[in-house]
């Protein structure tokens, strides 16, 4: 992955993922033996819309690493309120910095970014389009919890918009899995989505209803409904809250379900479920450091494996 971009998560081959999840644990079991690796190094963050999570396991990441960043800061402050487009702002800031770290909240504006840049530039989220660094600290929290081969796995919420799914339904096809889908209609995947995981002869299934498949589920991932990614507020509050669970939802679920979330969650998930066995979802962005310390660590690394 030495000096590549990550755009989408069908980059990614099961090799690739193993690749960084294995780093990500070498780091996870002592983190201090790579606490200068990257000294030196500058991360550009360009968020062009809110995050938490995702911006500051980043910046959380590379400084673990012995590096630092370099933030835009919020759109209103920089020079995008005066009009510059998108490519002339990643070209500047790469003269500032060893690899970028893109938010943005139009689909395919990172692989236009990508375009323009020559040092390793990372989505952190195009739109409704992906998000491939998520997808790949999912991966190694369900790794943890269960493996990755031989599981059932739920997908459950905004299906349509919302792009950590659509990512990882797409990694999900390089492991033994059954994927279920459950959404409302107006929700369901993406054409497009659905037709890149039936090429992929992935083992598809799509519900209304979570209780006809919760029994028989390893892994429930729940989204929330995303009331930004809606051009109608008709549309959003015509399924907002259908879909939550709490401890009568899962009297039927396995004792072994892993509950996993992206966050930030709104009213999907009781907060009485999160004392439970099942809920990962804030180990699950705690698992956001070490993975993305792991893929930086592969994006920055030359050839023999050592840092720049």
């Amino acid at each position: 992955m030495r000096n590549e971009h990550l755009i989408t998560a069908k980059q990614l081959s099961r090799e690739d993922i193993e690749t960084v999840l294995d780093r990500a644990a070498e780091i996870a079991a002592d983190p201090s033996a790579v606490n200068d690796r990257h000294a030196d190094t500058l991360l550009g963050l360009l968020f062009f819309e809110p995050s938490t999570r995702t911006k500051m396991s980043f910046e959380a990441a590379i400084k673990r690493l012995g590096g630092d960043v370099v933030d835009m800061g919020s759109v209103d402050s920089s020079s995008v309120s005066k009009g510059e487009s998108l490519a002339d702002t990643v070209r500047v800031i790469q003269g500032y910095a060893d690899a970028l770290v893109l938010r943005h909240p139009r689909q395919g504006s990172a692989k236009m970014a990508s375009e323009f840049v020559d040092v390793p530039l990372v989505n952190a989220g195009d739109g409704a389009g992906h998000h491939p660094s998520q997808t790949l600290l999912d991966l190694y929290t369900m790794r943890e919890a269960n493996g990755l081969d031989d599981l059932t796995i739920g997908i459950m919420g905004d299906l349509k918009y919302g792009r950590t799914v659509h990512s990882l339904a797409n990694a999900l096809t390089n492991f033994d899995v059954r994927q279920h889908f459950i959404s409302p209609e107006s929700l369901q995947l993406p054409r497009s989505v659905r037709y890149d995981l039936h090429q992929e002869g992935a083992s598809v299934r799509e519900h209304t209803d979570l209780d006809e498949i919760l029994p028989e589920l390893d892994v429930l991932y729940v989204t929330r409904i995303q009331r930004e990614r809606f051009p109608d507020e008709n549309e959003y509050h015509a399924v907002a809250g259908e879909y939550q669970i709490d401890a009568e939802t899962l009297e039927a679920a396995s004792d072994d379900l892993t509950i996993m979330h992206p966050l930030p969650r709104v009213d999907e998930i009781a907060p009485e479920i999160d004392e439970t066995d099942h809920a990962s979802y804030f180990s699950q962005a705690h698992n956001g450091v070490p993975v993305r310390m792991a893929l930086l660590d592969l994006l920055l690394s030359n050839e023999e494996g050592d840092a720049e």
